[in-house]
C-alpha cells in the first residue's frame, strides 16, 4: 500500500522508507496518477449517489402500507414533512385518499419517530 501526494506527485510508503519522487513523465507514476484519479472519481460518484438517495428518502419509507403515490399525495396536501408532523389524525384523514384509521397510526408513527 503506497500514498500519492497530489502536488508533487510524490510517492509515499507506509513504513520507514523515504518517499519517492519519480519525473512527471514515468510510466509508473502515471498508472499510479490514473489509479488515484479513478478511485477519487468511483468514491465521489459513490458519496454523490448517497447523498442523492438521502434527499429523495424520507421517514414516510418505513411506514407500511405507504406507498409511493400516497406519500406524494400527503406530502402535496400538506406541502412538507415538518407541516405534515405538526398535522392531527384528523386533518391527514382529510386528505385525498386517507381514511381515519390509516391517519390515526400514520399520525401515532409520526409523533414516535424522531
Amino acid at each position: 500500500m503506497i500514498g500519492l501526494a497530489k502536488k508533487q506527485e510524490t510517492i509515499i510508503f507506509p513504513d520507514e522508507r523515504k518517499p519517492l519522487n519519480l519525473p512527471l513523465d514515468h510510466a509508473g507514476l502515471n498508472v499510479l496518477q490514473r489509479l488515484r484519479d479513478e478511485a477519487h472519481r468511483f468514491a465521489n460518484t459513490y458519496n454523490a449517489d448517497l447523498r442523492s438517495r438521502k434527499i429523495r428518502e424520507s421517514i414516510l419509507d418505513d411506514f407500511p402500507g405507504l406507498g409511493e403515490k400516497r406519500r406524494a399525495a400527503l406530502l402535496a396536501h400538506f406541502g412538507s414533512l415538518e407541516k405534515l408532523r405538526a398535522a392531527s389524525a384528523e386533518q391527514i384523514g382529510e386528505a385525498p385518499g386517507f381514511g381515519a384509521k390509516f391517519a390515526a397510526e400514520l399520525h401515532s408513527f409520526l409523533q414516535t419517530t424522531a
